[in-house]
This record gives structure tokens, C-alpha cells and sequence, in this order.
């Protein structure tokens, strides 16, 4: 039985604000749902001091890079720590976009054209014609994310200037609308579309107050509700996620579409997704009736080790 949760929080990401927010809000939601919380906000030290805690369970709140990439994942698996969603792998694979929609294709999940190249000569030559997304491999929440148009300086994402590692990807722009479905151990309820009045929904428009509006369910096609839903399963089963997890689509109904209903597009799946007052998940769990210290109580009362 699970009795003292330890938060895993903060860290030295450039998601570090956005975790410590989540994790403020899911150790709030712990206690009011009964657990007994330590708030640990990350440091190179981590492994003394659970060490010194003891927690049953790490409720991983933890954004970006430590967070999301298999290492904390890995640590608390050498500590025999269970921690709350996914594991090494499926953290690794989710994180490095690039390899996830190379397995996300093999399935038969549609994502945007798109390549590496290297950030110092980023974008370079590209198959396909401006507007492109340039991002990083390996962050979240926006971080890092452009859309370069038909007369924009290329030269923004130079190396230089490039604080996100030595490569670059490079999509083709999808026209439309942002839908957003969240997976819950493995089952997905609804699909939430975001709009928002900047450009695309970059990192202000996901975290700051009414940076974004949310409709839920999403005004859809019925046949693009049901393949959203199915392709955020089959992303979250693929790369054996666990937990809670979310699916992010770009969801084509402009004229030029090739589908009369509107063409659907995988964005990527994200192993840790927020759950601050503005975050998608919370949100779809209270629409489907799960409150959020139910939500979050739940999450530790299955989390584990990888085996």
C-alpha cells in the first residue's frame, strides 16, 4: 500500500518552471487525496536524498530532458524506487522525435515530412517548400520551436545561436488545427482542440493564463475522432508508454487537403505531460469524470519499476 509519495520536481531543464508548477499542483492533489508528499526539487543529488526519504513511490513531474529521456527512469530503477510513467525505453524513444516517427510510419501512423540536418547549416536544402517547423530532436513543451515562412532570416536557427544540440529537425507546416488527445493506462477518451492567437501553440500559449483556449470534445469529423483516438493507442503501445501519456496531432481540413474530411497528422507522443492549472490532461480527466487528486492517486497507486 502506498503511503509516502516523494515529488520529483524542478531540476535544470529549460522546462524547470513548467515542472516545478506541475509538481506543485499533482503534490497538492496527493494530499488532498490522503498521501503523505515530499516535494524534491531535483538536483545531481537526487539519489541521497530518496535515499533519506524512503518514499514508497517518486510521482515523476519532472519536464524535458532529465525527466523525459530515460534517465531519472533508469535511477530510480537502480534504486528499486516504482516511479509513475513510462519507463527507460519508451521515455528515450518518445523524447528523440526523430526515432519515434520512424516506429510511429513502420505502424502506419501518418506524421509530417520532415529530416535532421545538422544546426549549423539548418534549414538547408529541403525537399519541401517554406513554411517548415524547425525544432529540437530532443525537448518538449515547445521549447526551441519555429515556423520559418517564405521570406523569414534562415539564419535564425543557426549553430550559433542554436542552444539545443548539434541537430535540427526540420518539418513541413501542417495548415489546420491542433488537436490534443491524452492516453490513460493505455485507453483514449476524447480529442481536445487548442486555438490560440499566436502563431502555432508555442510554449507561452501552453503555460501562460488564456495564452490558449480549449475545446473539448473537439467539433471533428467522426471518422477523424475515432483515428485520432486509435492513433494515440497505437503511438502510446508501440513504444510501450505506461501511465499517463499524450498524443499531439495537426489536423489538416483546409482546401488543399487530399482527404474530402480533412487529413490527420501525428506530431509526437509526450511521456510526461503537464499537469499545471492550464494542462490538457487534468482538463480531458475531469471531462471523462476523474477528479484530479483521483487522477493523480491513481498514477501512484500504479506505478512501478521497469521490469
Amino acid at each position: 500500500m502506498v503511503e509516502h509519495v516523494a515529488v520529483l520536481m524542478g531540476g535544470w531543464s529549460a522546462e524547470r518552471e513548467v515542472s516545478l508548477a506541475t509538481g506543485r499542483e499533482c503534490a497538492a492533489g496527493l494530499r488532498s487525496a490522503g498521501y503523505r508528499v515530499d516535494e524534491v526539487d531535483v538536483d545531481r543529488d537526487v539519489a541521497t536524498r530518496l535515499l533519506s526519504l524512503k518514499p514508497d513511490v517518486c510521482f515523476n513531474a519532472l519536464h524535458g530532458r532529465l525527466g523525459e529521456n530515460g534517465n531519472i527512469q533508469g535511477l530510480l530503477n537502480i534504486l528499486g524506487i516504482p516511479y509513475t510513467h513510462s519507463g527507460v525505453t519508451a521515455s528515450a524513444l518518445a523524447m528523440n522525435k526523430p526515432q519515434a516517427k520512424t516506429i510511429f510510419e513502420g505502424y502506419g501512423l501518418v506524421c509530417p515530412e520532415g529530416m535532421v540536418v545538422d544546426s549549423d547549416t539548418a534549414p538547408g536544402d529541403l525537399p519541401f517548400p517554406p513554411p517548415f517547423v524547425v525544432k529540437p530532436v530532443d525537448e518538449g513543451s515547445s521549447v526551441g520551436v519555429t515556423i520559418v515562412r517564405t521570406g523569414d532570416n534562415r539564419e535564425k536557427v543557426a549553430g550559433d545561436i542554436w542552444p539545443h544540440g548539434h541537430h535540427v529537425l526540420v518539418e513541413r507546416f501542417i495548415p489546420g488545427r491542433e488537436l490534443t488527445v491524452a492516453v490513460f493506462d493505455g485507453q483514449a477518451h476524447c480529442v481536445t482542440e487548442i486555438t490560440s492567437d499566436r502563431s502555432f501553440y508555442d510554449y507561452d500559449a501552453k503555460y501562460v493564463p488564456g495564452g490558449s483556449r480549449h475545446i473539448l470534445p473537439a467539433d471533428l469529423p467522426a471518422a477523424i475522432t475515432r483515428r485520432a483516438l486509435n492513433w494515440a493507442e497505437t503511438a502510446y503501445r508501440v513504444l510501450g508508454c505506461r501511465g499517463v501519456a499524450r498524443c499531439d496531432f495537426r489536423f489538416d481540413d483546409t482546401a488543399d487537403a487530399a482527404d474530402p474530411e480533412g487529413d490527420l497528422y501525428l506530431l509526437e507522443i509526450n511521456t510526461q505531460p503537464g499537469m499545471t492549472p492550464t494542462s490538457l490532461v487534468p482538463e480531458q480527466a475531469q471531462f471523462i469524470g476523474v477528479k484530479f487528486p483521483q487522477l493523480v492517486a491513481r498514477m501512484v497507486e500504479e506505478a512501478r519499476c521497469d521490469s
